[in-house]
């Protein structure tokens, strides 16, 4: 319980560092939400003054900084410059279907690649490494936009299977069928950009411990290849893997900012994507507030999961 403690102060100056850190590179800028709205030629410059006092742009960086610490330390994240909105209904509306799709996608990674990674490592000669192989080679080398747009050309355009943006087709009320065959791109897409990784580092990982001498031993002493791989092997190489697992759960808040953007899906990594566009502070604020929470208690995650699987880590993943 100490070290659970301790860990989770250290994370505080974590957190207002990172804060303090986007809030003095975004202001750095050239342009406000001020010179934004400032519309058109027809707009004076005393408008566009009067509207960055208003929005207390006149006011110098640090006391902004600190006026929206104080906003957040009572549970406040503001409103939008843009919509007039609560940040905080707005995430809240936008997490769920970022949940959604990157839930599903990851899931689907692991589900395809660890058995992948395992059938690898423990049949390097097969058809198995080479299907590894190539997929983790495409995954790598195929970016997230290219992919989008790939799949939305071949099974939207070309072949007319499954739709090309949005959540819900216009007229539906949100039937789960119409939900699934609007997933399934984006999903897809997200799946195969983790996939490769997860694919690499069960591979790695098993492969490094089914050459160990306990393994060798265990096979001598008659244990069936199923046991041998699946309860001493994959038992021991389950660390990396986890790491590389709960490594995506940031990703679950933030969302996929060029997926949601290309297939139109209203998530939060197309909330961030429309904010920065339109140079609204405080969602970007927001949604860094809440990512940044993502990842400081994913550390903390880590180290519990460890110490579960393994009760000779310490905190911190260090034997």
């Amino acid at each position: 319980m100490k070290q659970l403690t301790r860990r989770s102060l250290s994370a505080i100056p974590v957190f207002f560092g990172i804060t303090l850190l986007v809030f003095f590179m975004m202001n750095m800028a050239p342009a406000t939400i001020a010179d934004a709205a400032g519309a058109g030629e027809a707009s004076s410059a005393a408008m566009r003054t009067a509207l960055e006092a208003e929005l207390g742009f006149d006011k110098p960086l640090p006391l902004r900084y600190l006026s929206w610490l104080g906003d957040l330390l009572r549970g406040d994240l503001g409103t939008s410059y843009r919509t007039g909105q609560s940040v905080s209904g707005m995430i809240a509306q936008r997490m769920g279907p970022s949940l959604l799709l990157t839930g599903t996608g990851v899931l689907a990674a692991v589900v395809l690649g660890v058995p992948l990674g395992i059938l690898a490592a423990w049949k390097p000669g097969s058809g198995w490494k080479r299907l590894a192989g190539g997929l983790t080679l495409f995954s790598f080398s195929a970016p997230g936009f290219f992919l989008s747009l790939l799949s939305i050309d071949l099974f939207s355009v070309k072949l007319g299977w499954l739709p090309a943006a949005g959540m819900y087709s216009a007229g539906v009320s949100g039937s789960g069928s119409d939900l699934l065959r609007h997933l399934l791109l984006p999903a897809g897409v997200v799946c195969l950009g983790s996939l490769g990784n997860l694919i690499r580092q069960t591979q790695s990982a098993l492969g490094e411990v089914l050459s160990e001498d306990y393994i060798r031993t265990a096979r001598a002493k008659g244990l069936g290849e199923g046991a041998v791989v699946w309860k001493h092997g994959f038992r021991s190489a389950l660390i990396p893997v986890l790491t590389t697992v709960l490594n995506h759960i940031p990703h679950f808040i933030g969302g996929s900012m060029v997926v949601e953007r290309i297939f139109g899906w209203p998530g939060m990594g197309s909330l961030l994507f429309t904010s920065v566009n339109s140079r609204d502070y405080t969602v970007i604020m927001g949604v860094t507030v809440v990512v940044a929470l993502a990842v400081l208690g994913m550390s903390l995650l880590m180290d519990l999961v460890y110490r579960l699987v393994d009760p000779a880590v310490t905190w911190g993943g260090v034997p």
